[in-house]
């Protein structure tokens, strides 16, 4: 009796280190709590729990693009958010924007959603346009995020460097939008899908300013990722009238090294559940599998072009 137990004891013993043997891993690196990337990846990692068999999905929250991309270089996250431009510069080793040398690991899932660039302001500061902003106490977003980035291309094109504010603060959303709630900055620029939840909180809870951002500044960034935009009106509380900005499309990125089955098995399990994260977030109602492998600024990895070819995307894509 005394052995049939060990036999048995042994076994499930046997059968739980096998099924841990056989379990994959996928961290997905995200951003800051209070924007769009985190609450998708928590609706990715609930997709890829439930889709894809021995999966331990994990979300991490980051700065944003830049962090994630030398994340998914060094081999510590599976999948990514980042802005197409920031994937562009890690691609490239582009210095000035953090990349000490060509992070030539990373590759394409997916484009998915537009960010679109709020520029938002107290409607006590006085400004409503981008000749306003000199000498205003202003944030940027975190240092070398995606958003950081953007707010530097984006200012210069409209004639200004840092040194043409009063105050420039390098903070990530929510605490970027505290500051602003307790009148210690006046403007803040966020690079996000809309319907952001930093600046809802914001707009319900003071009159704000959205800033457009006009065609022709948007053309002097000379940065062909950089669209022009328009923020719908009705988006936030108080915003009456539709706002023109910049848009620039997110991706999903992962690395070289991991496997094409599982790469393949987390876009076929993306674009099988969009529904689930359209309820995560209202800016996933933009990701189509029609645009999804076009446009990418790191080549496509091989398990994510199977499932386009399979899925007749690619071709949609070449047209």
């Amino acid at each position: 009796m005394r052995i049939t137990k060990t036999l048995a004891a042994l076994t499930l013993a046997t059968a739980a280190l096998s099924a841990h043997a056989g379990q994959q891993f996928i961290n997905i690196v995200t951003g800051g709590t209070s924007g769009v990337y985190y609450p998708l990846g928590v609706a990715l990692s609930q997709v890829f729990g439930k889709e894809i068999a021995n999966v331990k999905a994990s979300v991490q929250a980051t700065k944003g693009s830049a962090e994630n991309a030398n994340l998914l270089q060094g081999g510590r996250g599976e999948l990514g958010f980042a802005l197409a431009d920031a994937v562009a510069d890690a691609w490239r080793g582009d210095a000035e924007a953090g990349f000490k040398a060509p992070l030539d690991k990373l590759r394409g899932v997916a484009a998915i959603y537009p960010n679109y660039i709020h520029l938002v302001a107290s409607a006590d500061a006085g400004i409503k346009t981008l000749a306003d902003l000199k000498g205003k106490r202003i944030s940027v977003g975190a240092p070398k995020s995606g958003t950081e980035l953007n707010a530097r291309a984006i200012l210069k094109a409209a004639g200004y460097g840092y040194g043409d504010f009063a105050k420039v603060e390098y903070l990530p959303y929510g605490e970027s939008v505290e500051l602003i709630k307790n009148r210690q900055l006046d403007v803040t620029l966020l690079s996000s899908g809309l319907g952001v939840a930093a600046i809802r909180d914001l707009s319900t809870s003071l009159k704000v300013v959205f800033v457009p951002i006009p065609a022709e500044v948007v053309a002097k960034v000379g940065n062909a990722a950089y669209q022009v935009g328009t923020i719908p009106a009705g988006t936030y509380d108080g915003q009456s009238a539709a706002v023109p900005t910049v848009q620039i499309r997110n991706v999903l990125v992962t690395h070289a090294d991991v496997p094409a089955d599982t790469v393949y098995a987390m876009t076929k399990a993306l674009f099988g559940n969009l529904d689930h994260l359209r309820s995560a977030h209202s800016a996933a109602r933009a990701i189509s599998l029609e645009t999804a492998a076009f446009g990418l600024p790191v080549p496509l990895h091989p398990g994510a072009a199977r499932f386009y070819a399979e899925a007749g995307a690619q071709a949609q894509a070449a047209r």
